[in-house]
């Protein structure tokens, strides 16, 4: 009988793990990143590397996109531009470096932005690099779009995070510590069987 009970609360708790599993790889799968990495930890190139991050905020690329796969192909298509915005900062703060930039999938440790916690994983990533590329790096989700300039600091959208997440993803998103024993089991079954 024991034995028994026990084999149910592993098929409940396996069924939650998967059914958790598979809504955090949507998640991951919906987002475009923005990673933007310094030439060094100096207070001049990091403070640079804040400056290019605003000018690429503000140029409002990719605020008219209404699927990842829109924010892609204008992140593919603009990149030039991207690349440019940059080194403009770059030049216009003295610098001697040049900016490049790469659609990736990128592996990020679970990272707090605001209220919002997005988990670890592989995500699709923007990915802009600043001389060496030696220093801190700064990140945001791109797509949808939940970083905003305001003044000079960036803000999570809240009425993105409405529009484009439903309530489970919402839910992951503001509550990582319930789901990290979950999705670490999923991601280390996904990993044994080669997914």
């Amino acid at each position: 009988m024991a034995a028994g009970l026990i084999l149910t609360i592993l098929i409940s708790n396996m069924f939650t793990v998967v059914r958790d599993g598979r809504k955090l790889d949507e998640l991951r799968g919906s987002v475009l990143r923005l990673h933007i990495l310094a030439d060094s930890d100096s207070a001049e190139d990091q403070s640079v590397k804040i400056k290019v991050r605003d000018r690429l905020l503000e140029s409002g690329i990719f605020s008219r996109c209404r699927t990842l796969e829109e924010a892609e192909e204008l992140a593919a298509e603009k990149l030039p531009e991207i690349i440019s915005l940059s080194d403009e900062v770059l030049r216009e703060n003295g610098c001697d470096y040049h900016a490049q930039g790469c659609i990736t999938d990128m592996y990020f440790e679970e990272r707090v932005y605001g209220d919002i916690t997005m988990p670890a994983g592989n995500y699709r990533t923007l990915r802009i690099t600043l001389g060496s590329a030696e220093g801190h790096n700064w990140w945001c989700v791109m797509y949808p779009p939940l970083c905003i300039p305001a003044a000079c600091d960036v803000e999570d959208d809240k009425e993105a995070e409405d529009e484009f997440f439903d309530d489970e993803e919402k839910d992951i998103l503001a509550k990582p510590e319930k789901y990290r024993v979950r999705f670490a089991i999923w991601d280390g079954f996904k990993e044994l069987i080669g997914i």
